[in-house]
């Protein structure tokens, strides 16, 4: 297993994260369960430490991806600056879900007030984790760049192999 099929292993995981925490974080809410969002928490801060993990296999993936010869460094770089905005937000949605964590095991009047908060956040985390992953998903599917070409329909297929009505 080479670098980039690691980060395609991984990479997934930052994104998955949020998406499930702000799944169980909603059901917490409106349960009014502290076990449902501390549960909630707890992947939040697995989403921020898979991030990590992302983007220490960033770099090895692009290594590899750089040497092939239908990748345009554009791409690559686009993706690398989104990644780098969704990370640092990842870190900081696992590093409030810490204190809401903390917030709820201990009790604290304000617990309710800053699960809503790291919900709201969650949302924004999600916006840049849709970014991030379209990026990564056009170095390599060219199928879904903004600009690709649509597969002809058979109409035109037809006139253009000479066969005509």
């Amino acid at each position: 297993m080479n670098e980039a099929h690691f980060h395609l292993l991984v990479n997934h995981l930052p994104i998955i994260f949020p998406l499930a925490g702000a799944i169980v974080l909603i059901t917490g809410l409106f349960s009014k369960s502290e076990a449902v969002k501390r549960t909630a928490f707890m992947i939040f801060i697995l989403g921020a430490i898979s991030a990590i993990f992302a983007m220490i296999s960033g770099g090895g993936a692009e290594e590899v991806v750089e040497k092939l010869n239908e990748v345009s460094e554009s791409f690559i770089s686009n993706h690398e600056d989104s990644a780098k905005i969704f990370s640092i937000l990842s870190y900081i949605l696992g590093g409030v879900s810490i204190f809401g964590l903390w917030g709820s095991i201990k009790e604290k009047a304000f617990s309710n007030i800053v699960s809503i908060g790291i919900l709201i956040f969650t949302f924004v985390v999600l916006f840049f984790a849709k970014q991030t992953g379209t990026s990564g998903e056009e170095i390599s599917h060219k199928e879904i760049r903004s600009g690709s070409i649509t597969a002809p329909s058979s109409e035109n297929t037809i006139k253009e192999n000479g066969v005509n009505d």
